[in-house]
């Protein structure tokens, strides 16, 4: 994507705003989130179907419905880290949405089915304990009408996480690769980049390709990492590998890239693999089929 011309600055950082208050306070929000939604809408649905029963006079205990409703809630609350998983390796972008969309169809059922089978299960297990027996049956009508309900449950989540990471890739801001002006001559463009552009609640600076101290693949985005910040670039983990210095950063991992000048200390591990202590605390993991690449004589050659 094109963009215009930044201000003449090799590196900088952004001031503190709302995102450097945010980030301690973040898995905090980010789960108390969830669990109060859920805990909220158990308590909720439980007294609104037992109003029912009462109202209609339904041949049900008043514990039933608490057990309905607590059942569901509470295993779709314990899918939420397998959803969180599925819409990073499958999200719904603008230019990913036609290609995904099968992927989370199919989700979409698999997440019903663990559903179904999670609150049957708890359900049979309270009935039994209270001496009643709990009926699902017949399996694939009930299966249908229950995935006619998770489906919409399951889209709203997707829409529910795709915004939210919208937000906060407002919030971090996004990296980019900088625009080579049309008048530079062909033979005369860099191969690397020297700087990446980041662009921040709507503000634009300059991030130096020395200062990335390691890159995570994260879905269909690489996050640099830089000075305890992650700033998403909208690309591939092999794309970006071509790009960078082979002789400063080094693939160590099929999900990781290091800066060789920022690592601390490897540890090697029984298994073949490795450890990477980086020099700002990071550990990153180094598997195996990488591991040469960190040896000198392998990089000098």
């Amino acid at each position: 994507m094109d963009s215009p011309t930044p201000p003449p600055v090799s590196r900088t950082t952004s001031p503190d705003n709302v995102w450097d208050r945010y980030q301690p306070w973040r898995h905090t929000v980010e789960w108390g989130f969830w669990i109060v939604s859920y805990l909220a809408g158990a308590i909720a649905n439980s007294v609104t179907v037992l109003m029912d029963v009462r109202r209609l006079h339904l041949d049900f205990e008043s514990w039933e419905p608490a057990v309905w409703e607590w059942s569901s809630h509470l295993v779709s609350l314990a899918l939420i880290p397998a959803v969180l998983w599925f819409t990073r390796r499958f999200p719904m972008h603008f230019d990913t949405w036609r290609r995904n969309l099968p992927w989370l169809a199919l989700g979409s059922v698999a997440w019903s089915a663990l559903h179904v089978a999670g609150m049957v299960g708890l359900r049979k297990l309270v009935y039994s304990v209270q001496g009643y027996q709990y009926d699902f049956s017949p399996w694939l009508t009930e299966f249908f009408y229950e995935y006619l309900k998770d489906v919409r449950h399951f889209a709203g989540l997707v829409v529910l996480i795709e915004l939210y990471r919208l937000l906060v890739r407002r919030l971090q801001g996004e990296a980019s690769l900088l625009a080579v002006p049309d008048d530079v001559p062909l033979q005369e463009q860099p191969e690397r980049p020297e700087r990446f552009l980041v662009r921040k609640l709507g503000k634009e600076f300059l991030v130096a390709a020395a200062d990335v101290e390691w890159l995570q693949a994260s879905g269909n985005y690489v996050n640099l990492h830089v000075r305890g910040r992650d700033y998403p670039l909208r690309t591939t983990m092999a794309a970006i590998e071509e790009q960078l210095d082979p002789s400063r950063f080094v693939r160590v991992h099929r999900s990781y890239i290091v800066n060789l000048d920022c690592v601390g200390e490897i540890e090697p591990l029984d298994t073949g693999d490795a450890r990477i202590a980086m020099r700002d605390g990071a550990i990153i993991p180094c598997s195996r089929t990488y591991r040469d690449a960190l040896r000198p004589e392998r990089r000098a050659a």
